[in-house]
């Protein structure tokens, strides 16, 4: 592998890669205050301010998550970071649970995150749906982090892959947790939306406390409960059932919304303890849990096939309780009542008309555990070589559950609730590190000399559904479909640990070589237990052309490892085909089963990149303005290949490796390398302040511009709707203008943000650009009180209608709008500080 693009590394050297100054959504320093936040992400020198670092990061304070109505850090984070996206994922399988977010255009594990500079789990959730930049993906959750407990958050936007290992391609976010040994704060927060649903109650707290008389710990909490929204109308085809005189049929019949969220509970600590002789221990760690319930779709009680009808609505399905007695049940035409109560008045046939007589909406969801603990040891010795031992463990395990739903197969005697099994993630990682700064008569300061190894284990595990969850059958052979109906169970065959360890070392050089130019460049080398070994390489600088004008740039090679999930997980989805109107069962399997080979399967490589970035910072006064234009070129690209038809040999083979539910299978796809992108875009923050209004006032503006071009692929695995996905999935570009005013015991905000247009592939249309006002006013009644009112989406705005969906699916708005879709929000808070 090259270890630096070459069409960017002659240009690296000339230009510098200080910091970005940070945009907030509430910023109380001067342009020139903001510029000299120190930062640690990035370099393995001292800290620096974000004019010096030699990589763009934006710096958002703990307050800026604070001073916001919701309460999952995901959407806290999209409202004061321009290139990250976010979304409501209503009926999205795991992706409802655990909600895919992206970061410059690319997938959710396209972006390292790390917490106080360590590499933070996975999730366990794959994103099975994800309107086609996140499908398939496995990134960490950022969710189960309090956002009380935030001292501040480092966004690198910047491939960093060289530093800090897979995952960094798109950049790192370093949660950097609160250290503070005394004081504290607790705080209740109420919000719903206009329509008067999605009510959210959230109760959270920090305490920092002294830890013997050398050390600190800072705990945080916060737990909440959220009610489930719902934007629907009445499908079609179940107001005509209602109209016909079933007046067994619910109205909606099926709800498009966010999901409940129960028993939100989120721990926090962080630890210190000077040990003297130069040496101090760390530790922090985190538990969380939840529980998460949604929608899925509707089962019509004619047409439903496998269940209801396997002729699309003509006739019922009929089980015949006793196949062997020589008296077959009758044909029942749909429509028939007299025919209809025949059949249920016989003992011997069964139709599911007599459990679910309107059908039925399956309600999916999953108990969610995560947690995680670091500790170690760091220190300098008496010749100034600085050194850390750090050691950490974090798991997640979603435990699915599905309800008000049948395994058709088992006829009268199905269970209506089912466990299908978890998905658990473990990861296991060591590091030593070390740093040292050597003379250099011809630099103008140190060469900072740092190296490191790591060791880490990555383990994903299926566990086995109850057995009502995969199970086939007796009248399986009758056309009834089999597994839980909507998230089939994971079988004996599908269930096992998946696990990878690799090494890793890396060399990190940074230097002023003069007092205007700074030079950093970094090696990393990896060996990988599944598919071998791969090197990467950076180079960054930071030229100050002027005391008020610098340039900067960067060019490095990066890499991501499939995740053992990706190389071994199932799945079954059932979605809707916007263009037939039906529900069809579609499949995931991994890319080595003997049915994906045949399609062009093959054992996952990493995806490979390339990149750079060039830019400017401009800071005048209370002026400040910057500007970063990146290429990101990705080879062999990791996603999930287009949908393929089965074959009835497909389907025996698939069935007999674990997949009982293929029998009920429309299509299949697998996890592929088998396409290149190039995402490229500008990121422009300006902030200025000034005295008006009796108060000082700080605007701020930051735009983002992001578009990812398919360069090649295989049209045989990857086909056009996949293609429009990544290209047209999110909008390329989107920008806030906030202005915040401050005046003695009053804080006023006011933001605007706009959204261009996006593709959505459930639909297959683009949906127009949007607006949205956020607003909040704070008062402070004293040194210790605090209360605050606040709106989001302060004009109660809601995305463009879907013209067609609506009637065939009862889905009033896309999905995946960036906005959301459930018009304004409004909370208020009351704060307790000491």
């Amino acid at each position: 592998m090259k270890l630096f693009p070459s069409s960017a590394l002659s240009l690296a050297v000339a230009l510098s890669a200080a910091g970005t100054a940070q945009y907030t959504q509430a910023q109380s320093q001067s342009a020139e205050d903001e510029l000299e936040e120190v930062v640690v992400t990035g370099s393995r020198r001292a800290p620096r301010s974000v004019f010096d670092s030699a990589v763009p990061i934006d710096v958002v304070g703990g307050d800026d998550f604070a001073n916001q109505g919701d309460s999952d850090l995901s959407t806290l984070l999209r409202n004061v970071v321009p290139s990250y996206n976010v979304n409501s994922q209503p009926i999205s399988d795991a992706a409802t649970i655990v909600r895919p977010a992206n970061m410059r255009g690319l997938a959710p594990d396209h972006t390292l995150v790390l917490v106080n500079g360590k590499r933070r789990h996975r999730a366990a959730v794959i994103y099975w749906l994800g309107n086609g930049v996140a499908d398939g993906a496995q990134g960490a959750d950022i969710s189960p982090i309090p956002a009380i407990a935030l001292k501040q958050v480092e966004v690198l936007r910047d491939g960093a892959a060289a530093q800090y290992g897979s995952d960094a391609i798109a950049g790192v976010m370093n949660f950097i947790l609160k250290d503070d040994p005394e004081g504290g704060s607790i705080e209740v927060k109420y919000g719903e939306f206009k329509e008067g649903d999605g009510e959210n109650v959230t109760v959270a707290g920090n305490v920092g406390m002294p830890f013997t008389d050398n050390g600190f710990v800072n705990v945080s909490f916060e737990y909440g409960n959220t009610d489930p929204t719902d934007r629907s109308q009445q499908r079609a085809d179940a107001q005509a059932l209602i109209d016909a005189g079933n007046t067994a049929v619910a109205n909606p019949a099926q709800i498009w919304g966010t999901p409940e969220i129960k028993d939100d509970l989120k721990l926090m600590a962080n630890l210190g303890l000077e040990l003297g002789g130069g040496k101090e221990f760390f530790a922090f760690a985190n538990y969380a849990t939840k529980e998460v319930e949604g929608g899925f779709f509707f089962r019509n009680p004619d047409t439903r096939g496998g269940v209801f009808s396997n002729d699309g609505g003509v006739t019922r399905l009929v089980a015949d309780l006793t196949p062997d007695d020589g008296v077959a049940c009758p044909t029942v035409n749909v429509g028939d009542a007299a025919a209809l109560q025949q059949v249920v008045d016989d003992p011997n046939c069964f139709v599911f008309n007599e459990m679910f007589p309107g059908g039925f909406t399956p309600r999916f969801g999953g108990k969610v555990h995560d947690a995680a603990l670091t500790a170690g040891v760091r220190g300098t010795t008496a010749s100034d070589l600085n050194w850390e031992l750090s050691a950490s463990y974090g798991r997640n395990d979603v435990d699915f559950f599905i309800k008000n739903t049948v395994n058709a197969s088992l006829g009268p005697l199905t269970p209506t609730a089912f466990d299908p099994g978890d998905y658990t993630q473990q990861d296991i990682n060591f590091n030593a590190d070390v740093s040292y700064a050597v003379p250099v008569d011809a630099f103008e300061s140190d060469l900072n000399i740092a190296a490191g190894v790591e060791w880490r284990e990555e383990t994903f595990e299926i566990t086995v559904g109850d057995q009502a969850s995969f199970e086939i059958g007796p009248y399986a052979s009758q056309g009834f479909s089999a597994a839980s109906n909507g998230f089939p169970g994971f079988s004996p065959l599908a269930g096992g640990s998946f696990a990878r360890k690799n090494i890793a070392a890396y060399v990190d050089l940074e230097a002023d070589v003069t007092d205007r130019l700074l030079v950093g460049m970094a090696i990393r080398w990896e060996d990988f237990s599944d598919f071998g070994t791969t090197t990467n390489g950076k180079i960054s600088a930071n030229f100050e052309i002027t005391e008020n004008f610098s340039l900067r740039g960067s060019a490095s090679t990066g890499f991501r490892a499939p995740t053992p999930g990706q190389s071994n997980a199932f799945n079954v989805s059932t979605e809707f085909d916007a263009a037939t109107g039906d529900l069809v069962n579609n499949g995931t399997i991994p890319s080595t089963n003997p049915v994906a080979v045949l399609r062009g399967g093959k054992p996952l490589d990493p995806e490979e990149s390339e990149s750079y970035t060039l830019g400017a910072i401009l800071q005048l006064g209370e002026v400040s303005v910057t500007i970063d234009y990146f290429n990101i070129e990705l080879t062999d690209r990791i996603s999930v290949s287009q949908n393929f038809s089965l074959t009835q040999q497909e389907i025996d083979d698939l069935v007999a490796s674990g997949v009982t539910s293929a029998q009920n299978l429309q299509n299949f796809r697998f996890f592929t390398n088998d396409f290149d992108t190039t995402t490229s875009g500008f990121d422009l923050v300006a902030t200025y302040g000034l005295d008006m209004l009796g108060g000082s006032t700080e605007f701020s503006l930051a735009y983002n511009y992001t578009e990812t071009e398919v360069d090649s692929f295989s049209p045989d695995v990857i086909d056009a709707t996949r293609i429009r996905e990544l290209q047209e999935g999110l909008p390329e570009s989107r920008w806030n203008l906030a202005m915040t005013h401050n005046l003695e015991d009053w804080r006023f905000l006011l933001r605007m943000s706009y959204f261009n247009e996006f593709y959505d592939s459930e639909d297959d249309r683009s949906y127009g650009d949007e607006y949205i006002f956020d607003a909040e006013a704070e008062y402070n009644i004293n040194d210790s009180y605090s209360v605050t009112l606040g709106a989001q989406n302060l004009l109660d705005e809601y995305p463009d209608e879907n013209p067609s969906g609506a009637q065939q699916s009862g889905r009033r708005y896309s999905q995946f709008s960036p906005t959301g879709f459930n018009g304004g929000y409004y909370y208020a808070r009351v704060r307790y500080s000491f």
